[in-house]
């Protein structure tokens, strides 16, 4: 993306993307607030976003760009991508037909780690 494509996108010049080119991407429901999973876009990835409204990422993994919800017509719809105070963390709240995790679950969050009374009481 170059200097003028990133000035058409108010905020996009701010961002702070690691030494690989990646920013690590929260994706949360817009209407339950449930964070739904976390992913990597690049440059190429946030402007295919941003170009198209459904959600595209970077697999670190595969080394390819990659639409949630090519194969498995699960799409996020986005409704908002917010940055962190940081500027190296992205918040993109969607609209999520289907599932997000390729588990099958709704969310990739379905796990819990158990806090031991030793570290205090635990919540939630």
């Amino acid at each position: 993306m170059n200097e003028s494509e990133k000035k058409d996108i108010k905020g996009l010049k701010e961002l702070k993307f690691d030494a690989s080119g990646l920013i690590p991407t929260i994706v949360q429901d817009y209407k339950t607030k449930d964070i739904l999973m976390v992913a990597y876009m690049n440059e190429a990835s946030l402007k295919a976003t941003l170009k198209n409204g459904k959600t595209c990422f970077w697999s670190r993994s595969r080394q390819k760009f990659w639409i949630k919800g090519e194969t498995s017509g699960h799409f996020q719809f986005v409704k908002g991508i917010y940055y962190d105070c940081d500027k190296d963390a992205l918040l993109i709240k969607v609209r999520q037909v289907g599932v997000a995790c390729h588990t099958g679950k709704y969310s990739c969050f379905y796990r819990k780690l158990k806090i031991s009374a030793a570290g205090g009481s635990a919540s939630g």
